[in-house]
């Protein structure tokens, strides 16, 4: 199976981006998490970027916030699919980093997802990986009745306490 990378701007974005991880092992997927910045370490996310298919990597999962160009520095630099995930804060209180993710070139594809939104991420990047691969889509399928299972049970608590 391929792998995940899972990129951070900065190690503060690690609270958030964690559940990404989290999210993906859950579903059996190997993945490795490394703090590269497009603005302070440029030369060495390029060479993470252009390296990633060879090193195995089937998807690429960026988290960034304010200016929030690593995303789109790691997209332009393979053809990996990258999902970049804005971060909440500074003045903007991730505006910024929407925007940033969000507002690519024409021809440098980034998949964003919600503000924050490292679970979904990881649910992205899985769902990328399982076009081509059966048993995990076969994960995902369960996951998807779990949750379906759990709203379930949450409409029967409600019906229980709204009749008394």
């Amino acid at each position: 199976m391929k792998k995940v990378a899972v990129i951070l701007g900065s190690d503060s974005d690690w609270p958030v981006v964690k559940a990404a991880c989290a999210q993906l092992e859950e579903l059996e997927i190997p993945w490795e998490a490394h703090i590269l910045s497009a603005h302070r370490t440029p030369d060495a996310a390029a060479r993470f970027a252009k390296g990633a298919r060879d090193n195995g990597f089937g998807a690429v999962i960026c988290a960034a916030g304010l200016a929030a160009h690593l995303a789109g520095a790691v997209a332009a630099n393979t053809t990996l699919p990258v999902i970049g995930i804005p971060m909440k804060g500074g003045a903007l209180d991730g505006l910024d980093a929407l925007l940033s993710t969000v507002q690519m070139p024409s021809g440098i594809p980034v998949a964003a997802v919600a503000l924050n939104g490292a679970k979904n991420a990881a649910l992205l990047a899985a769902e990328i990986l399982a076009v081509c691969d059966d048993t995990l889509a076969g994960r995902l399928d369960a996951l998807r009745r779990d949750m379906e299972a759990q709203i379930a049970k949450k409409e029967d608590k409600l019906q229980e306490e709204i009749r008394g």
